[in-house]
């Protein structure tokens, strides 16, 4: 984490580059470390043949000379890219294995062709399947939304009936796996109940190892999207030491998942409206972000061709890390910390000398204002109406307007992000910290399944397996551990 304590760090320029400002060709300088001298690599971008009449360029190639061996190589430039496969031709000695890229965070490096999420981080762009996020959390609900980031598509009147009869229809969860759930301690936190659970559920549907078949797959999915409510209002419950509550499915799934949290002794649970709303869009907002730490696990996992319950395991636990879903706590941690509007401007002095961390402002890709964080401040409104004002949400408002000001902020790009307010939310509606990431878990759960989907249909799609740049001793020869 950086020194201004964002939740996922900022890329920094690209020195290095040199480039004529009125010439179509790209030169560009690389530094490569071999053995123990640098060597010098020269990148020549050219069009190789003219815009057709829409303006895109339709045969692009690089042409790379290895200044180690004079040798010049020409790469296909695809979508904006070049196949790091096609880097190994360039070879200094026979038996070098080529070049590599060396991209630690896979800070500049493809890992798949996805329809599924499109950002554009320097204006501030998000859209599902090609629609803006802004159209979906006014108009939609998130089980619409699901099927749109599963199907790649919107549904009509039939279909989304359809659909959303079948997720409700598989709320419960077998009375063993509850049974399983109370096995924990009773101060276990409600992420690792989450992820326990998910992976467990590939015991009971051991069907779902049949990843190829198309009607098993569409089961699995229904199954997940609609058993993640319930094992998150049992976990949360759990931590209470109360008994779990089973789903209403008269109920739409946010008001069955708040029912199944907050219910007591009254026949039903009626949870204000704008309370079931504000979740609503909140589960809209979280349902997938393109390529992020979580969804890169479960298509890492899923490439070994395992189940859909084990590799939405894998994302869970790729998200209770404090960098990816823990951000929004640690915002509410230091609003509590600042204490009161009047120390507002001593805590952006302590961020500008180093001495603070500024939690919920700045993203690795957004280079402008987060468009869910807007919808998300809008969404705030709503919640205290019925909840009444979090003391904090002024220090929140009062710290935000400050640094939008502030030229060391606006100059570094550091707009507020979706963490920002969410945990105010979160807090509102009587949620333990402990609960903000299965919160997320539950609605990003769509997106991860449709990252898997389109992953098992991609015929580029190989095992991951990264290789790495050994630093380490050879040749070591063993002595017997008395002569040691």
């Amino acid at each position: 984490m950086s020194a201004l304590g964002q939740s996922e760090q900022i890329p920094t320029g690209d020195p290095g580059l040199e480039a004529d400002p009125d010439s179509t060709s790209l030169a560009v300088k690389i530094a490569v470390r071999s053995a123990s001298r640098r060597l010098t690599i020269t990148l020549t971008h050219q069009a190789m043949a003219p815009a057709s009449e829409e303006g895109i360029v339709t045969d692009q190639s690089l042409t790379v000379r290895d200044n180690r061996t004079g040798k010049d190589f020409d790469l296909a430039i695809t979508d904006g890219t070049i196949r790091a496969a096609d880097l190994k031709q360039i070879s200094a000695s026979d038996g070098d294995g080529g070049l590599a890229t060396y991209d630690p965070g896979f800070v500049n490096t493809a890992s798949c062709r996805s329809s599924v999420t499109f950002i554009d981080g320097d204006k501030g762009i998000l859209e599902y399947r090609g629609y803006p996020i802004e159209q979906l959390a006014e108009q939609s609900n998130y089980l619409e939304v699901a099927y749109l980031l599963v199907n790649g598509k919107l549904p009509n009147k039939a279909e989304y009936e359809a659909w959303a009869h079948d997720v409700t229809y598989h709320t419960f969860v077998h009375e063993n796996l509850k049974t399983f759930m109370q096995g924990f301690r009773y101060d276990a936190h409600p992420m690792g109940m989450l992820a326990a659970s998910v992976g467990a559920l590939s015991t009971f549907y051991p069907e779902s190892r049949n990843i190829f078949d198309e009607e098993s797959r569409a089961l699995q999915i229904r199954r997940l999207i609609a058993k993640m409510p319930t094992l998150g209002a049992f976990a949360f419950r759990h931590a209470q030491g109360k008994p779990y509550v089973y789903p209403d499915n008269e109920l739409s799934y946010t008001a069955n998942f708040l029912s199944m949290l907050f219910k007591m002794s009254e026949p039903k649970y009626a949870a204000d409206d704008r309370l079931v709303r504000a979740l609503e869009i909140l589960f809209i907002l979280h349902a997938d972000h393109e390529q992020n730490a979580s969804t890169n696990a479960v298509r890492a996992i899923g490439s070994t061709q395992v189940d859909p319950y084990t590799a939405v395991a894998g994302g869970i636990g790729a998200l209770y890390g404090p960098l990816h879903g823990g951000a929004n706590e640690a915002v509410l941690k230091m609003l509590r910390r600042i204490g009161s509007v009047d120390n507002v401007p001593s805590f952006i002095e302590g961020v500008k000398n180093g001495d603070e961390r500024l939690m919920g402002f700045g993203h690795r890709v957004y280079k402008n204002y987060d468009p869910r964080a807007k919808i998300i401040k809008k969404a705030a409104d709503d919640v205290f109406e019925v909840t009444g004002i979090n003391p904090l949400l002024k220090i929140a408002v009062e710290l935000e307007k400050i640094a939008l000001e502030d030229e060391y902020f606006v100059s570094r790009k550091l707009y507020p992000n979706v963490d920002f307010y969410s945990g105010l939310i979160y807090e509102a509606l009587e949620f333990p910290p402990e609960m903000f990431t299965v919160l997320f878990a539950i609605p990003r759960t769509s997106g991860w399944l449709a990252q898997w989907l389109e992953m098992l249909g991609d015929t580029d799609q190989k095992i991951a397996r990264p290789k790495q740049i050994y630093t380490g001793e050879r040749g070591v020869q063993y002595v017997p551990m008395g002569d040691r």
